[in-house]
């Protein structure tokens, strides 16, 4: 299965899944990032720096570090 951080510039994927802890867990998933909701990749920051998601409408940036523990799907 592949993470957010897989991603390249405009692909969409599923959110499936945060393998995260509860805190981490609650603050992204007030940002939008809920199992479920499709996820795009916008931008990525020059020298591997946070990349931009849009999520819910709305754009956010997160480090690739977080991206990599969340795990999505193609959507179909």
């Amino acid at each position: 299965m592949r993470t957010l951080a897989d991603l390249r510039q405009g692909e969409s994927a599923r959110l499936v899944r945060l393998m995260v802890g509860d805190d981490e867990a609650n603050s992204v998933m007030e940002a939008g990032f809920i199992p479920g909701t499709v996820v795009k990749m916008l931008h990525s920051a020059p020298g591997g720096g946070p990349r931009i998601y849009r999520v819910d409408g709305a754009e956010i940036a997160i480090r690739v570090e977080l991206a990599a523990a969340f795990l999505v799907e193609d959507t179909a």
